[in-house]
């Protein structure tokens, strides 16, 4: 059954590398939606036992940098699809930095260079709890979705005009990418 840990294991840390999809669960601190994302790729890493960052590639919306720009509250969840049935939740106290912030060059070179890229997400872990995740489906991976990159890719020198008008609030009207 399920533990809690207060940093990431090593056993975890291995565990979380072989994953092909993870979840990040924000919300605002005053009402409004809960965000919930879907995030793969080669995005995630684990820095330390008490810290974990993903990269953060643009999307339609900017729901994440704005919930932890307000309250920094996040919880990141990774589901076994293959092999023994295990979830994983982290959950700590998330910050971001631009990807072009020299402070976030030391997670940036974690990842392979994908267009698009906005901002790292760094997250603080406070608890890491395991549960069984038997009522999860067993699926196989086919292969990463190649669509956000190509379209990252014809974006271009356009991408920081996007952000102006597509990611500058959450749905909630907090600020996002300025």
């Amino acid at each position: 059954m399920g533990r809690a840990y207060d940093s990431v294991t090593p056993e975890l840390r291995d565990w979380l590398a072989d994953q092909k999809v993870f979840f990040v669960g924000t919300a605002p601190s005053d009402g409004g939606h809960v965000n919930v994302s879907p995030k793969g790729l080669d995005t995630f890493a684990v820095v330390d036992e008490h810290t974990v960052a993903y990269l953060d590639l643009t999307g339609s919306g900017i729901e994440t940098i704005a919930h932890v720009r307000d309250n920094g509250r996040i919880t990141l969840m990774f589901c076994a699809f293959e092999g023994p049935a295990q979830i994983v939740r982290i959950q700590g106290r998330g910050r971001f930095l631009l990807a072009t912030d020299p402070a976030a060059t030391p997670f940036v070179e974690r990842f392979p260079e994908y267009p698009g890229a906005r901002a790292v997400i760094v997250v603080e872990v406070d608890r890491v709890a395991t549960s069984c995740g038997y009522g999860v489906p067993e699926m196989r991976f086919v292969g990463e979705r190649d669509r956000l990159i190509r379209w990252a890719e014809a974006k271009g020198e356009a991408m920081p005009e996007y952000w102006s008008s597509k990611n500058a609030q959450s749905i909630d009207g907090l600020p996002g990418i300025a």
